[in-house]
């Protein structure tokens, strides 16, 4: 099978960070135009969408199993995240979620906010990545 080539060399954020929004269950309900832009997804593709519709096949399964602990518990959490695009390229980006709340405290949902990983934390996460898979098979 032929890699997907990354976005990084091609494609710049120009400043400007990928926003989304997800119910409490991980269903898209906001997404930016930059979201768009980098994902290859419109707007509409993307809304009423599991978030992981742009999980990238190299993503362990127990680095989102502790994203997801660590934001249902109330907490920020932030990581590396190789991204799938719709054409099949990827991306990295260094990513924070937090937990969002309506009037009434009750958990609404979760908020991310992504900007491109630098080179050298690619590299280091991508080979933490690359074992954690190796011990999930």
């Amino acid at each position: 099978m032929k890699h997907p080539i990354p976005i990084d060399e091609e494609y710049h954020f120009e400043g400007r960070a990928i926003v989304s929004e997800t119910d409490i269950h991980g269903i898209i309900t906001f997404a930016n135009r930059k979201f768009c832009e980098i994902s290859g997804y419109t707007v509409d593709e993307l809304l009423g969408q599991p978030h992981n519709i742009i999980r990238h096949p190299d993503m362990p399964k127990a680095a989102f199993a502790q994203m997801w602990k660590t934001i249902q518990s109330g907490a920020l959490w932030r990581g590396l995240v190789k991204n799938l695009r719709k054409d099949g390229r990827y991306y990295w980006v260094e990513t924070e979620i937090s937990p969002f709340y309506d009037e009434h405290s009750k958990l609404k949902g979760y908020i991310a906010a992504r900007k491109p990983a630098s080179r050298k934390n690619v590299e280091e996460t991508a080979a933490l990545y690359h074992k954690m898979l190796e011990q999930e098979q």
